[in-house]
């Protein structure tokens, strides 16, 4: 029995520690997602579209709001940023990934941070 106890424990030490290094992660990919909405060196965002608390023209593109009851698929804003053009072929949104000013990684971490707005 007392090695049954140890056991069950030990797991749940270690599953909590794996909880906890998952969420670290998971704010760290927002974060970087973050930072890469705001470079203007490369996702450049707020050159048009607007988001709350931050600086930036935003007047251009539709305000990021609300993206994850408008975007409850996430396959669908990854496409979006990936190749505007293939919904909208007059949009001015530059196709970030087909035209690879964004990796694939890069723009999943752009996703995960919208989708927290």
């Amino acid at each position: 029995m007392k090695l049954f106890t140890l056991v069950f424990i030990l797991f749940f030490v270690l599953n909590n520690a794996q909880a906890q290094k998952t969420e670290e992660d998971n704010n760290s990919i927002i974060e970087e997602g973050y930072q890469l909405v705001k470079n203007r060196k490369l996702g450049n965002c707020l050159a048009c579209h607007m988001i709350q608390g931050e600086d930036g023209p935003g007047y251009f593109g539709p305000p990021m709001v609300a993206m994850k009851a408008r975007f409850p698929d996430r396959d669908v804003l990854f496409s979006q940023i990936w190749d505007a053009t293939i919904k909208n072929p007059a949009t001015s949104m530059p196709p970030f990934g087909k035209n690879m000013i964004l990796t694939k990684n890069e723009i999943e971490k752009i996703v995960s941070y919208l989708l927290t707005l």
